[in-house]
This record gives structure tokens, C-alpha cells and sequence, in this order.
């Protein structure tokens, strides 16, 4: 008892920085100081929502791009409250409500070998997207950033695993690079996957724990898995929910690892042990798979979580330059693009092999 007390403490310690800051951010002065930020977000998020609604294409990446195109008020100190208060509080609260998402049931209807299918190219894909980071001389934090995000959930996955690495300005700017590109060869990927399934001779079934695999985005991997048949529709949204239920032992992993106080010299804004978030992804989960959460209501949260996220990824459009991504330079677009072939690959080879 006293080990999992001091456990509970030590979690519980760990996100008091946090907490104090979110509650002080709803005090009436904050809010006063936050609502300019937040409305310019929240309409860049709407004008998103409507192109993406009736011209198509995804919504998260033209609410990047629309948040790019007004960048010139990141600085201002009018908007900047509002702008960092979407990009970190709502950002977590979208990744929480992802929880609702997934049950247990989902999980253990795709069956033994798919999952560990799903497993196995996960884990591969994080090892090779750390030996690429240090290949191509990069931190180690873009390795492990893309490649979850390859492996887990594209963009939802590189957002959330964003909030535990070091808060870094160049974390950040790999971030929504990394935003970008998942979405670019997700989109392309639903267009490829369902005529690479009938090349390669996959039967609904396979092609469904192909498709649901592979593809970065739930959206896409919908799309792509209904373009085949309905039962590879079904098939790949199962695995995709696997895959991101994978997102709490990866997300929990990488905050223990990342834990810091300090560094050197200087302080280091380190996420807590378990993040909050986290934990509520986890509680919705569970609520989920017991049936207690209404049809309706799921509903609400999945729009709530979608809304959370598009307006998160406005604000960081915002704070961030096509300059500054262009700093980043070539390596970082072929490590996605490494990444996204590598667990096509080994997803593909497992398929075959477990025939």
C-alpha cells in the first residue's frame, strides 16, 4: 500500500504545475485577457470546418494553413493569451476525448494476429524512426515524434505525444511539420492503399488489417477501408482504433522518459509524470467499454474532441512562420516519408506470412 500511496503522490505532485495554471486560466481577469486569442482561433477553426464540409479534403490541415496565414499575431500581446490557451489546454483536452472513441470489445474483436500485427509495427516503426533520427543526425525527440505519429494516429498522435516531449520551440515547430506531412501521405495513402491491397492479392479481411495498419489518419483509413467493401471498412476501423488505443502505453513511456526538473543551467518546462489527459483517455476508455456513456452523448464528445483538435492545430498555425518550418530543412519530410513506406512494408510482409 504505501509503495502504490507514494506512486499516487508522485503522479499527483507532478501535475500540480499544471493544474494551478489551468485553473488560473478560467479566473475572470484571464479570461478577459484570453477571449481575443481564443476567438481568432476559433474562427480560423470555423472557416477550416466549412471549406473542408462542402469543397473537401482535411480539415486539420487547412486550419493549419489558415493559421499560418495569420502568424503576424502570434507576438501580439493582446492575442498571445488566447492563442497559447487553445495550443495547450484544448490540445489536451482533445487528446483525452479521443478515449471515447474506443472499447474494449473493439479491441478484442480484430483478433490475436492482427493485433499483434498492429503491435509488432508499431514498435517497429518507433525503433526505426529513432535509428533514422540518429542517422540523419537529428534530435531524437523528431525521431520519436514522427514515428509515433506514423505508427499511432497521425496527427491526433503527433499532437499528443508533442504535449510530453520537452517544450522546446523546435519540438513545436516539428510538430506541425509533422502535422503536415502525416496528412499529406495519409490523404495520398486512402487514394494508393485500396488499389496496393488488389495488387497484392488481399482478401477483404487482409486488406482491412492492411489498410487500418498503415494509414496515419482515422478519417482516411475510413475512407480508403469503405472504397474496398463494407467488411474491409469494418476491419480497418477496428484495427485503426487499436492502434490508437496503443496511444496511452506510448504517451505514458514517453513521459516517464522525458521527465526532467532541469537541465544543466537552465529550467526546463517538463510534462508532469502521468499527464492528466492521459488519464482521462484512459477513465472515457473504461467508461466507454462498460456501456456508460449513451450513443448520443459519445456523439457529442467525439465532436467535442474533433473541435478541441481543429482549433488547437489553428492556434499552432499561428505561432508558427513558413520560415520557421523551412528551417527545419529536407531530413525531416524523408524521415515521415521513410517511416510511412517502412510500416507499409512490414505490415504487408507479416500479412503474407501469417496467411
Amino acid at each position: 500500500m504505501k509503495t502504490n500511496s507514494s506512486a499516487i503522490t508522485r503522479v499527483v505532485d507532478s501535475n500540480i504545475p499544471y493544474l494551478s495554471s489551468a485553473v488560473a486560466i478560467w479566473r475572470p481577469r484571464a479570461v478577459l485577457r484570453s477571449w481575443p486569442g481564443v476567438a481568432i482561433a476559433l474562427v480560423i477553426a470555423l472557416s477550416a470546418t466549412f471549406i473542408s464540409s462542402n469543397y473537401g479534403g482535411p480539415q486539420l490541415l487547412y486550419a493549419l494553413f489558415f493559421g499560418l496565414a495569420f502568424h503576424f499575431l502570434a507576438s501580439d500581446p493582446t492575442c498571445k493569451p488566447g492563442i497559447e490557451f487553445c495550443s495547450k489546454v484544448l490540445l489536451r483536452t482533445g487528446v483525452a476525448l479521443l478515449g471515447a472513441r474506443i472499447t474494449f470489445n473493439q479491441i478484442a474483436s480484430v483478433g490475436v494476429t492482427p493485433l499483434l500485427i498492429v503491435v509488432g509495427g508499431l514498435v517497429a516503426t518507433l525503433g526505426f524512426g529513432y535509428m533514422l533520427a540518429k542517422w540523419l543526425k537529428r534530435p531524437i525527440t523528431e525521431g520519436i515524434l514522427s514515428g509515433g505519429s506514423v505508427a499511432i494516429c497521425g496527427a491526433s498522435a503527433a499532437l499528443a505525444i508533442s504535449a510530453v516531449l520537452p517544450q522546446t520551440k523546435e519540438n513545436e515547430k516539428f510538430t506541425l511539420l509533422t502535422v503536415v506531412g502525416v496528412t499529406t501521405l495519409s490523404t495520398l495513402a486512402m487514394i494508393v492503399y485500396p488499389l496496393l491491397v488488389k495488387l497484392l492479392g488481399f482478401d477483404p479481411t487482409e486488406a482491412g488489417v492492411f489498410i487500418g495498419g498503415t494509414i496515419h489518419d482515422v478519417a482516411q483509413v475510413v475512407g480508403a477501408g469503405y472504397l474496398v467493401s463494407n467488411h474491409t471498412g469494418d476491419v480497418a476501423t477496428f484495427v485503426k482504433l487499436t492502434r490508437v488505443a496503443c496511444l496511452v502505453p506510448v504517451v505514458l513511456g514517453l513521459s516517464i522518459m522525458f521527465k526532467r526538473s532541469k537541465d544543466g543551467k537552465s529550467e526546463v518546462d517538463a510534462p508532469p509524470l502521468v499527464p492528466f489527459f492521459l488519464i482521462g483517455f484512459v477513465w472515457l476508455v473504461i467508461t466507454n467499454s462498460l456501456g456508460l456513456i449513451p450513443q448520443e452523448v459519445n456523439g457529442w464528445i467525439n465532436n467535442a474532441s474533433r473541435a478541441c483538435l481543429v482549433i488547437a492545430i489553428a492556434a499552432l498555425g499561428v505561432k508558427t512562420s513558413f520560415q520557421s518550418l523551412a528551417s527545419l530543412g529536407w531530413r525531416p519530410v524523408i524521415m515521415l516519408v521513410m517511416e510511412t513506406v517502412w510500416i507499409a512494408v512490414f505490415v504487408a510482409i507479416a500479412i503474407l506470412l501469417t496467411r
